[in-house]
């Protein structure tokens, strides 16, 4: 199942014999060893020798070796060298901060810094509610982490988090003009991160947590949406179920079903499972039935968490006691945010007729989408080389845009819901399609008409 990624992408300069296959054989090599070519570029010409500069997209670091000796193996090539772009752009962070204020001369100075920044400071001071209009507090969102739960690779620490941070930072810009800094916490107690994010809220008009694992997740954000007087949201959690719900709108709108009449089947109830059933309840799902790796949760088992014991209470109605596999029988759609190659191509057409499949695990999804496709009719996974992409970028720059312009601090099931729907309008009714139920995450009108949407549902 795994292809070539731009995630994995090399740039490899070798030297060749200028003759006139050359480049042609530089080419094949690297395809024949299952590389995908995107770029090939003569950094040097002599009479007799090329230096060129091939990049292409590989699977792994190991693969990558491999079409690296494919190279040096074809007859009076010379690899000089090996570049990894994915390192290349992470050399020295991804972020800088750039002031907004001109600093060219002491009148400058004197307004942005001493003396004259003294008088801001006494403004605020007789009157704090001008703290988010003369300083960067109403666009800025802090990106909270304690690296216990970063992508697939589990508790790797909060230095080993900051790359992702960065990158959520860098997106929040990109997609909707917020300044967001990360703010990685090297400890995991519970209340040392909530006094710490607390302590530090006056600087900012929101906070994203992100990355940290379930259970703990549920009380941080919890009681730092109890106690602080700005947004507070799990993009884990909340991000991750507004983009399902966007897409399972559209989805049921291409099968011609209805969420209130469908069976859902959730593999999961971490952060973003137990999100996403809240979400779907509040918008009208009726048929629930969550599953941990124990099978369906059900108010008969004994032991269970609290949030186990509130999914118990408000799911599986019919009180459904068997494994994933038995509950996926009749189902109309399944949505699995747990763990990699759980289900095959035989479990999916134990489904219902056209019948839905959110694979989200990432990088490798619950099943092969192939496989699910063949039975299915609608198969999205979280990956960006298959379609219908769920991607929290969708969701979370235009949410907190919107949460910021409203001055907004309580995001209530109205504003993800809202968040939601505009995500799903997005897409023309008539660009509907089993292949085409999200936009695009580049489309530029999504962020706009997300932070439109929480604008109002906010207000």
């Amino acid at each position: 199942m795994a292809t070539p990624s731009p995630g994995y992408a090399l740039t490899v300069r070798v030297e060749t014999p200028s003759s006139a296959g050359a480049t042609g054989s530089l080419v094949a090599a690297v395809a024949a060893a299952g590389g995908s070519v995107t770029a090939l570029d003569v950094a040097e010409s002599h009479a007799d020798t090329l230096v060129v500069d091939l990049t292409c997209d590989v699977v792994d670091v190991g693969h990558g070796e491999t079409v690296t000796d494919a190279l040096a193996a074809v007859p009076g090539v010379t690899v000089r060298k090996v570049s990894d772009r994915t390192f290349l752009m992470h050399l020295g962070g991804k972020l800088e901060v750039v002031p907004k204020v001109p600093l060219k001369h002491r009148d400058d100075l004197s307004r942005a810094y001493t003396p004259g920044v003294a008088r801001i400071c006494r403004a605020i001071a007789e009157n704090p509610d001008d703290l988010r209009r003369l300083t960067i507090k109403r666009n800025t969102v802090a990106v909270v982490t304690d690296g216990s739960a970063v992508l697939g690779l589990g508790n790797i620490g909060p230095g080993a988090a900051l790359p992702v941070m960065e990158g959520k930072a860098a997106l929040f810009k990109q997609f909707a003009d917020v300044d967001a800094w990360p703010v990685c916490l090297d400890t995991q107690d519970t209340e040392e991160i909530i006094s710490i994010v607390k302590a530090i809220a006056v600087s900012y008009g929101g906070v994203n947590l992100e990355d940290i694992a379930a259970p703990r997740c549920f009380e941080i954000e919890r009681r730092l949406r109890a106690e602080l007087d700005i947004p507070v949201f799990h993009d884990d959690q909340h991000g991750t179920a507004i983009v399902v719900l966007a897409a399972l709108t559209n989805a049921l709108r291409v099968v011609r079903k209805d969420l209130g009449n469908v069976k859902i089947v959730v593999s999961g109830v971490g952060a973003a499972g137990h999100a996403i059933i809240k979400l779907l309840l509040a918008q009208g799902a009726k048929d629930v039935v969550a599953c941990d790796r124990h099978g369906a949760v059900h108010g008969g088992r004994e032991g269970l968490d609290p949030d186990r014991a509130w999914l118990a209470a408000n799911t599986n109605q019919a009180g459904f006691t068997g494994s994933l596999k038995e509950s996926l029988a009749g189902a109309d759609v399944f949505i699995g945010v747990s763990a990699p190659d759980i289900l095959d191509g035989d479990d999916i057409a134990t489904m219902a007729a056209d019948a839905i499949v959110f694979a989200l695990a990432n990088p490798d999804p619950e099943v092969d989408p192939a496989a699910a496709g063949e039975h299915a009719a609608i198969v999205a996974t979280g990956r960006s080389d298959y379609p219908n992409q769920i991607n929290n970028v969708l969701a979370f720059p235009g949410l907190f845009r919107g949460m910021l312009d409203a001055g907004a601090h309580e995001i209530t099931d109205e504003v993800m819901l809202a968040a939601a729907r505009a995500i799903a309008d997005a897409v023309n009714p008539d660009e509907v399609n089993a292949s085409y139920i999200v936009p695009s995450v580049f489309d530029p009108a999504v962020a706009p008409a997300v932070a439109a949407g929480v604008r109002e549902a906010a207000r």
